[in-house]
């Protein structure tokens, strides 16, 4: 139970973080327009580079170390403390790396200026330390109401094109803000801690073994809007990524599960219960695999209708660009089961870095020729490529380790149910009028039939889940 309850909270954190964007997307879209919207999505890209190289896969490292070590209080402190000093010395090098950034390039200066306290924030980002000691509830109780006035301050400051700085800003104070605000919880779980006893360069290089993955992993998440930015126009880069926040967006509830098991399996595998980390292992892949597969159908059935009702017709071109993308929906939250919940608490670092890196160098390769002939559209065809690459190879890997039977049990259920609620809602979207109620009415009807065809074919996961809640 405490599983599930630590996974309700990290979803709705995740999903909280991005239902600000949910929110006020419509409305952004409308006073920014596709330039302002380009103009973020392209100078965040160039910022989380130096987020990323300043972090040095502490996210990773962190989590899983603390969770090795949380029976012990004064372990835990001298972890922490160490982890923690040693990012906040990497963090400081990437700011000054970002100075000299802004010193060579020649535009954007007062956004990149806005969008560095980001790199700022990253410093204070604690939020490792509770998901190692798998404390969920309060990464989601501190942001809330820092979410809630991030939400309003938006709607009250952003008003047109000339505010697009105040957005940016807005958004990077709630971000220091909110990391800021985990810090009192601390005094719960560690001690006092002798400085001079800290050795805060030994976790250097293990944590650079994960900061290699994270690179690679960064490099498709953001290379794609740097890569139109440059290549094309920051209109590309802002239609792309629309369609990429409201993929993350229905992703969150998906990978909300590789962040709760990672420092239960990590627990697990230390105790030495190799069997019991497959099982975990087995029941994760068919979970996420029943939540991914009518949501990546789901999605691309109604964008037809949902991206002219949502963003305006001004991005019109966002439709194609989600219908594709759609498909990540699924390899991701395979590659999130197998990596982030089985490779790297078991510390196989080295196939699960195999794995992202080989994702990255197919997305760059094939991200020069596609975005010079269809812009945003090759963009996206290269992320579900480079996507797809990461979860073969990763089930290349394991091929040895775990039965596939188990693994991809009730998988022909799940596509099933899938294709037949696509075909079903799909012929709605085209039939029915545009309109926030009849898309409601599609979506309302679509998780109902895919819910009743996985009971008619008995699928294991709906007898998992009335067990659950008869207890």
């Amino acid at each position: 139970m405490q599983v599930i309850k630590n996974y309700l909270y990290n979803a709705s954190y995740q999903v909280f973080v991005l239902l600000i964007p949910l929110i006020t997307t419509p409305y952004l879209a409308r006073v920014l327009g596709p330039t302002g919207v380009g103009i973020n999505a392209y100078t965040n890209s160039i910022i989380q580079y130096f987020i990323l190289f300043g972090s040095i896969g502490v996210n990773l490292y962190g989590n899983r170390q603390i969770a090795f070590v949380r029976d012990d209080k004064d372990k835990m402190t001298k972890t922490f403390y160490e982890i923690f000093l040693m990012r906040i010395m990497t963090i400081i090098l990437a700011y000054a790396a970002f100075l000299i950034f802004l010193v060579t390039t020649s535009s954007y200066h007062v956004y990149y200026l806005a969008q560095s306290v980001s790199i700022i924030a990253a410093a204070f980002d604690i939020s490792w330390f509770f998901m190692g000691v798998e404390n969920f509830g309060v990464t989601v109780l501190r942001n809330l109401v820092v979410k809630i006035i991030t939400l309003i301050s938006i709607f009250t400051f952003v008003k047109s094109f000339d505010d697009l700085n105040i957005y940016i800003m807005i958004l990077s104070l709630s971000l220091l803000i909110g990391n800021v605000t985990l810090f009192p919880n601390l005094r719960h779980y560690i001690g006092k801690v002798k400085f001079k006893n800290l050795r805060i360069l030994q976790h250097l290089k293990p944590s650079m073994v994960l900061f290699v993955p994270q690179i690679a992993t960064q490099i498709y998440l953001v290379v794609n809007k740097t890569m139109l930015g440059s290549m094309t126009s920051v209109q590309s880069a802002g239609y792309f990524d629309q369609s990429d926040k409201m993929i993350k967006m229905i992703l969150a509830v998906v990978t909300a599960t590789g962040t709760v098991m990672l420092p239960h399996v990590a627990n697990a595998f230390m105790k030495g219960e190799v069997e019991k980390t497959k099982q975990f292992l087995y029941n994760s892949f068919s979970f996420v695999t029943s939540l991914a597969v009518p949501m990546m159908f789901g999605i691309a059935a109604v964008a037809r209708k949902f991206v002219p009702l949502f963003f305006t017709n001004k991005f019109i071109a966002v439709t194609p660009l989600m219908m594709i993308e759609s498909v990540v929906i699924l390899s991701i939250a395979w590659s999130n089961v197998l990596g982030t919940q089985y490779l790297l608490p078991t510390n196989q670092n080295t196939a699960f870095t195999k794995s992202v890196v080989i994702g990255a160098i197919v997305n760059i390769v094939i991200n020069i020729p596609f975005i010079l002939f269809w812009g945003a559209l090759g963009a996206t065809l290269s992320t579900v490529f480079s996507e797809i690459t990461v979860a073969i190879y990763q089930l290349f890997v394991v091929r040895h380790q775990v039965d596939y039977r188990k693994l991809f049990a009730d998988i022909e259920k799940y596509m099933l149910a899938g294709i037949t609620m696509f075909i079903v809602v799909f012929v709605l979207d085209v039939n029915l009028a545009d309109s926030w109620i009849m898309l409601i009415i599609e979506v309302f009807i679509g998780v109902v039939l895919y819910v009743v065809l996985l009971i008619l074919m008995r699928a294991k996961i709906i007898k998992d889940a009335m067990e659950m809640i008869r207890k």
